[in-house]
């Protein structure tokens, strides 16, 4: 309960107009319910002739208020039988309690009409925070989280939470209302036979609360289980063109099916104990009322009780009407517990410290069309333990271009993920002007670069707005001329709809090349001051690579470039290759300084092989 409570103080504030409404008509049912209940007493008594006393008026301070209240109704209703008769007195009970159910059902509509926005709001805002905080977190949290289990937490688990959480907030706050004045009224009846159901009330929570914690606990587990499938999901839907190319359709299917079966055992636990609630509730509760019936008839019986027959029965409606909420409110119970499990998945994201975090006292870069880049004595591990780069000392001046080179896995693309804040290095300094970025707002930084990566990402958007990401307010004539030095402008018109042409999930309308260029675009659109290349042309054709290289050409002119490339034809003209091995920089110059005679370092080796593989 002290987690559910929790919740509640996290993502209720909002809404407190809503929930203040709820408590309101919900206190006004409970009140409509005791007294509508109250009219079967004389209805009773009239029929069975019980209640032969006389009444007189009487006022406040004559005696208890509880006594005055009584004691008038039974004056009136004295009053119209003799003025009306009993059978014309009867009808008026009658449909004085229509009135009161009438009202009754009313404020119990209302008392939910009043929920439902708050229930899904709620559930509205948690998916916000979860897709804010997805788009804040450093790419480092996605290298250790399952991307087909984050989707899962997502969408599974907040629908979890709108199911079990949400879906019994209305009982939450209606049904311990209704419980507690049915209890109070039972105490005005007869305070004996109520304590005695305290006594048992209690015994029964403990039992209910037991079997809620193991579900708790399942339901823990069959989120998990359901994040693995998605992930398994979203690999293959991903990976099928491999996985079809090896034949391996059997393989993924039998873990696929494996881990399906593990999820429809965790499904059917949690179901069962679910299942558990309504009649075991009911049960419980019969085995109350029976032992009601026989407290409340033996105090009768022996005469330990000024109670009559109309009044036990009351007495005994009003219990029953304790049973449905308490039997709703372990329902509610259980329902939470599970959702609540689904709550602490969720809050894996929402309780993710993002270490790439805005400075309190940030400094402003100064505008210039190239920025100057530095990295002093920078190392960097990704578990904390392996160092994956090494006292890595880098100046790139304003508008030069840098290569980096190196085998697979030296570090390359990870000193390039230091400079627009990725990651943080785990030693040294990597500066923009001369200014550490982590001195810098994120936003600003990252405003001043602009990126072209081996796999284009695109989005499953028209081509204008692929091209425009990023860049609020863009007219058609600056992203055409942004096309047309990515050379990009001829193919696009040349499509069905021209810039408004859909390009499908990932750009799979288009090929690699016209991808290449489309993201060429993009990053011309942005003018960025800093440019990385990532292998930008390394997965193209040689007609494909020839137009992305003279769009890349006609990018990188007066910009500060860092370029990664196996191809040499792609950095021949770099003012300064760097070669990486083992996260080290083990040699930089030129081109023909690297290459010279005397020269006999891993650059030209790797010249020589491509020479012998051309």
């Amino acid at each position: 309960m002290k987690d559910f409570i929790a919740i509640l103080r996290r993502f209720v504030p909002p809404y407190k107009k809503y929930l203040a409404l709820n408590i309101f008509f919900n206190i006004l049912t409970a009140l409509l319910t005791l007294f509508s209940f109250a009219l079967v007493v004389p209805i009773l008594e009239m029929l069975f002739r019980i209640n032969e006393a006389t009444y007189s008026m009487m006022h406040i301070g004559e005696a208890s208020f509880k006594d005055v209240v009584v004691n008038n109704f039974y004056y009136y209703v004295q009053e119209a039988m003799n003025q009306w008769g009993a059978v014309t007195t009867l009808a008026l009970l009658a449909f004085a309690l229509v009135i009161m159910t009438a009202l009754k059902t009313g404020s119990a509509f209302l008392s939910s009409y009043f929920i439902i926005p708050m229930r899904s709001g709620v559930v509205r805002d948690i998916r916000n925070y979860v897709y804010n905080k997805i788009t804040a977190l450093p790419i480092g949290f996605f290298t250790v989280e399952r991307k087909g289990d984050i989707m899962a937490r997502m969408s599974g688990d907040v629908a979890e939470i709108e199911n079990s959480i949400m879906a019994s907030l209305d009982m939450i706050f209606k049904n311990p209302v209704m419980i507690i004045a049915c209890l109070g009224m039972m105490i005005a009846i007869s305070w004996q036979m109520t304590v005695f159901v305290f006594i048992l009330l209690p015994i029964v929570g403990v039992v209910m609360g037991r079997v809620g914690k193991r579900l708790k606990r399942t339901s823990f587990e069959g989120q998990t289980q359901w994040g693995v499938l998605m992930s398994t999901i979203e690999e293959t839907l991903g990976g099928l063109r491999i996985i079809k190319a090896f034949n391996a359709e059997d393989k993924v299917r039998t873990r696929f099916h494996a881990e399906n079966q593990e999820f429809y055992r965790l499904s059917n636990i949690v179901a069962r104990r679910q299942a558990l609630a309504h009649p075991m509730s009911e049960f419980l509760g019969t085995i109350a009322v029976a032992i009601i019936l026989w407290f409340g008839g033996s105090l009768i019986l022996s005469g330990h009780s000024n109670m009559n027959a109309a009044a036990f029965i009351y007495y005994m409606v009003i219990f029953y009407n304790v049973i449905p909420p308490a039997k709703d409110l372990s329902k509610a119970m259980y329902q939470i517990q599970k959702g609540l499990a689904s709550m602490q998945r969720v809050d894996v994201i929402l309780n993710a410290v993002n270490p790439i975090a805005d400075p309190a006292n940030a400094r402003r870069l100064p505008e210039a069309t190239a920025a100057s880049i530095s990295l002093e004595n920078v190392s960097f591990s990704y578990d904390g333990e392996v160092e994956v780069l090494k006292d890595i000392n880098l100046d790139i001046p304003a508008g030069s271009t840098v290569a980096l080179v190196g085998q697979s896995g030296s570090g390359k693309s990870t000193l390039a993920d230091l400079i627009p804040r990725f990651y943080d290095p785990t030693k040294g300094c990597v500066a923009v002007d001369g200014i550490d970025v982590r001195d810098l707002r994120v936003a600003d930084l990252r405003s001043i670069m602009g990126n072209v990566n081996q796999e284009a990402i695109l989005f499953n958007d028209t081509i204008f707005n692929n091209i425009a990401f990023g860049v609020e307010h863009a007219t058609l004539d600056q992203v055409r001329a942004a096309a047309r030095i990515a050379n990009a402008d001829d193919f696009i018109m040349a499509t069905e709809n021209g810039y408004d042409t859909p390009i499908g999930d990932r750009g799979c309308r288009l090929s690699g090349g016209q991808r290449q260029r489309i993201s060429i675009a993009r990053a011309v659109l942005k003018n960025p001051s800093v440019l990385i290349l990532d292998e930008a042309t390394s997965a193209l054709d040689s007609e494909s690579e020839t137009l992305v290289q003279q769009a890349l050409d006609r990018l990188m002119k007066g910009r500060t470039t860092l370029v990664i490339a196996h191809r040499l034809s792609t950095i021949r003209r770099a003012d300064m290759i760097c070669v990486l091995n083992q996260g080290r920089i083990v040699e930089r110059g030129t081109h023909e300084q690297l290459i010279a005679p005397e020269a006999k370092g891993f650059y030209r080796r790797l010249v020589e092989m491509q020479q012998l593989n051309a």
